[in-house]
């Protein structure tokens, strides 16, 4: 492992891991040695994940999880303690988005962004965080917010919003689950090619914000690897309440 960091005997959870940022973070930390909840609606997905990591080497089960639905939440989270002992490192990665001017923002385009990006991720970082204070393990909670939680971005106004409330709500969680040894904090991605955004960087309007961007590109999903392994590992003892930009610098334009 190039990285020399070591999950071994730990159990990762990962929200929205049936594809894009997501999928990447199951794989990266199951080669690290963690044992992966794959958590998401589309089970389907993530059964093909989980037998990838499985032909590999490693150990992953499949979990079917709805942010929006709390007693799925703490069902999930019951599943992953039968199954694989309990959690130790949660990566709150579940996430969706809907543009549009603000002028035209309907009270459903509002709760789509809110309740999965917002409520949804507090729900599962409490759960997790119940396990791991009821279990006495020294945690990791590494949400996954947006370089639209630190600026503004157009078009997107209640999606900065909801990611915004991460940014601050990993510090509210860092400050009260210290005590426990658990340590939580904010990774904040700009632009990251995906499989489900990758045609729009060919298209007109994809290349003309590529030329906005600091370095006229976007990102992979292997460049936050280095940065997920770091917070998820005992390396990252002294890292409570980081609220840190993986933007290729958009975030200080």
């Amino acid at each position: 492992m190039a990285s020399g960091i070591s999950l071994k005997g730990k159990v990762a959870v990962v929200t929205g891991a049936s594809s894009g940022l997501g999928e990447r973070f199951a794989e990266i930390l199951s080669e690290a040695g963690a044992s992966v909840a794959l958590a998401a609606r589309r089970t389907d997905r993530l059964q093909s994940l989980a037998d990838r990591i499985a032909a590999s080497g490693g150990t992953a089960i499949t979990v079917k999880l709805d942010v929006n639905d709390y007693d799925n939440i703490q069902a999930a989270f019951a599943e992953v303690r039968q199954k694989l002992g309990g959690t130790d490192i949660l990566i709150n990665n579940s996430g969706v988005s809907k543009q549009g001017r603000i002028i035209d923002v309907t009270p459903d385009d509002y709760d789509f962004n809110m309740n999965t990006n917002t409520k949804g991720a507090f729900f599962v970082a409490q759960a997790a965080a119940k396990d791991m204070i009821d279990r006495k393990v020294e945690g990791r909670i590494i949400n996954i917010a947006s370089v639209a939680g630190m600026r503004v971005l157009g078009q997107l106004s209640v999606y900065c919003m909801s990611k915004a409330a991460v940014v601050h709500m990993t510090k509210a969680m860092a400050l009260e689950w210290a005590r426990y040894g658990i340590n939580t904090s904010a990774i904040c991605p700009g632009y990251i090619e995906t499989e489900i955004n990758r045609d729009y960087w060919a298209t007109p309007g994809g290349q003309k914000l590529i030329e906005m961007l600091p370095r006229r590109r976007v990102g992979d999903v292997k460049d936050l690897d280095g940065l997920i392994l770091l917070l998820a590992s005992g390396e990252a003892r002294f890292i409570n309440g980081a609220i840190i930009a993986a933007d290729d610098g958009l975030s200080i334009t």
